[in-house]
């Protein structure tokens, strides 16, 4: 009888250069540490190389059972550090711990906290606005989930909290909120195969990212004699100004209450950070400058719309009042509605240019090389364009 010849096994020291000449086989292949018994890296044919370590549980021993484990994968743990992991894994196993099982019960050490914070670590070049707003969205509406373990989130507790903030703060919240979530398991869950993405899961077995409609919106003389009532309902007079200020300019909610005074001159404002990556300079009208000037008195903070109740020291969301609005008005009230407004009295009842009005609020520039020469208006043009707006937008609040 010819007995086949047993293959050696494939041994080296590892370290980051005994692994850069490593080549992939056509079948995933261990290699072995020449110096620590039981440590090794496995090779897959795609080139990817995972650390693990072989180890006998409850003591070592013959009769004892045979354990793998797998330390992590090559590019995020360093060879210098899964041979340290190794060497204590070894060393639990000799002194008759089982480190599978108390892997296991170690499983939901990490917390939804740890994997966002290693999730905002992770791009140092998002925008400070952004991660304001990561963090603001996380604390508020999954504050309570933040020191779970990441493997304690169920599908039903994905759909119970989507349903809950689509419910009290509306579909698009709600949507943000679960995209951000499911982008801050991707990375933890492509480490481990054994966690599952709970936003991934819910989807899977159905769940549905709320479809927004798109809502009607009357013409500004029918709506804005109605919102005045509502505006005059809000007791808050920095969240009123905050919407007289969206109310003459057409600016976004964010841009709106991210305001510093250090934006402003007697002249302009100037918002560095906007939703189409474009510094907005705007000319200050009449209306604009009372809203400004009401709002500079006794406040010495950096914020036009401060508020001390906020970790930022300003409003960062003032959706709570629009149900207050909406009642006073008789007619639905949100926010990105003034913008809605202000883009129709520009172009339809005054008649300004398109890529006046785009330039007005900070609409993305145009493709279009003949109306890129129209958009480079003059200060003392947009001053009269904004300033007619505002005057009309008066008109039609307080109609004869």
């Amino acid at each position: 009888m010819v007995m086949s010849k047993r293959v050696a096994a494939e041994r080296i020291e590892i370290s980051n250069r005994s692994l850069d000449k490593i080549r992939p086989s056509e079948k995933p292949r261990i290699i072995w540490d020449s110096k620590l018994t039981g440590f090794g890296v496995k090779v897959m044919p795609s080139g990817a190389m995972s650390f693990l370590v072989n180890y006998r549980a409850d003591g070592g021993g013959r009769k004892a059972p045979n354990r793998r484990m797998v330390i992590g994968r090559h590019g995020t743990i360093s060879p210098a550090k899964a041979r340290q992991k190794a060497q204590e894994i070894l060393g639990a196993a000799a002194g008759g711990k089982d480190p599978s099982s108390a892997r296991q019960e170690r499983r939901a050490m990490p917390t939804i906290g740890d994997i966002f914070e290693n999730y905002m670590a992770a791009n140092p070049n998002r925008k400070p606005r952004t991660d304001e707003l990561y963090r603001y969205e996380m604390d508020r509406y999954l504050g309570d989930w933040l020191n779970k373990p990441i493997n304690a989130i169920s599908r039903s507790d994905i759909q119970d909290r989507f349903n809950s903030i689509s419910r009290q703060h509306g579909p698009t919240p709600a949507n943000r909120v679960m995209s951000l979530l499911r982008s801050v398991y991707r990375s933890p869950c492509a480490e481990d195969e054994t966690l599952r993405n709970p936003v991934e899961v819910w989807q899977a077995g159905g769940g549905r990212f709320n479809k927004k409609p798109r809502r009607k919106i009357d013409t500004p003389a029918d709506i804005l004699p109605k919102w005045q009532k509502g505006f005059e309902a809000v007791q808050n007079d920095v969240i009123r100004d905050a919407i007289f200020a969206g109310l003459y300019t057409g600016m976004r909610l964010r841009e709106v209450l991210w305001l510093k005074w250090s934006d402003i001159s007697d002249s302009e404002l100037i918002v560095e950070e906007t939703k189409t990556g474009e510094p907005l300079r705007l000319p200050i009208t009449r209306q604009l400058a009372d809203v400004f000037e009401r709002r500079k008195k006794d406040n010495e903070t950096d914020w036009v719309f401060p508020n001390s109740e906020t970790k930022s020291g300003h409003y960062e969301d003032i959706h709570h009042i629009y149900p207050t609005i909406t009642k006073a008005a008789g007619t639905k009230f949100w926010f990105h509605a003034l913008r809605n407004n202000f883009i129709t009295i520009a172009e339809r009842d005054i008649g300004l240019a398109t890529s006046l009005t785009k330039r007005l609020v900070n609409h993305a520039r145009p493709q279009d090389v003949t109306e890129g020469y129209a958009a480079d208006w003059t200060f003392e043009q947009l001053l009269r364009a904004a300033q007619s707006v505002a005057d009309r937008i008066d008109e039609l609040m307080s109609p004869p």
